[in-house]
């Protein structure tokens, strides 16, 4: 795996590429001298999240032939205060489920996902990060 980094302007913005040439913009807000033109790098490692157990949950829900018609992850997360690096604390993912969906199905298959599957929900964890989670199942 491979990524290149490239900064676009004369301060923190910078364009992030993968070998397969999709691209991110990254950037530092403007209390700490950057332009906010990009999503920080320490929220892209929750997107990284959401989007690592998104694909790991719908994967095991369409292997038990769930019919999902929408879904959506939440995070809420808090960082380290008071230490350099400030690391993520803790961090909580509501997963937004609707559809023809088993409870106890979808139980698990984020149970899995969380605690076997994804890897970045493993590397926060190495981190000391405390993850916690919830499922909200066809609500309103």
């Amino acid at each position: 795996m491979k990524i290149a980094l490239k900064r676009i302007d004369d301060g923190f913005n910078m364009e992030a590429v993968d070998e397969a040439g999709h691209k991110v913009l990254m950037d530092s807000s403007i209390e700490n001298g950057g332009n906010n033109n990009g999503v920080r790098p320490m929220q892209m490692l929750l997107m990284g999240l959401g989007g690592c157990s998104a694909i790991d949950v719908i994967m095991i829900l369409k292997k038990q032939r769930q019919e999902i018609t929408d879904f959506q992850i939440t995070v809420d997360a808090n960082r380290e205060t008071g230490k350099e690096p400030a690391l993520w604390a803790d961090a909580h993912i509501v997963f937004h489920i609707k559809g023809n969906v088993d409870a106890d199905k979808a139980n698990r298959a984020v149970e899995l996902s969380m605690n076997k599957y994804c890897s970045v929900a493993e590397t926060l964890r190495r981190g000391d990060t405390k993850l916690t989670w919830e499922i909200k199942l066809n609500e309103a």
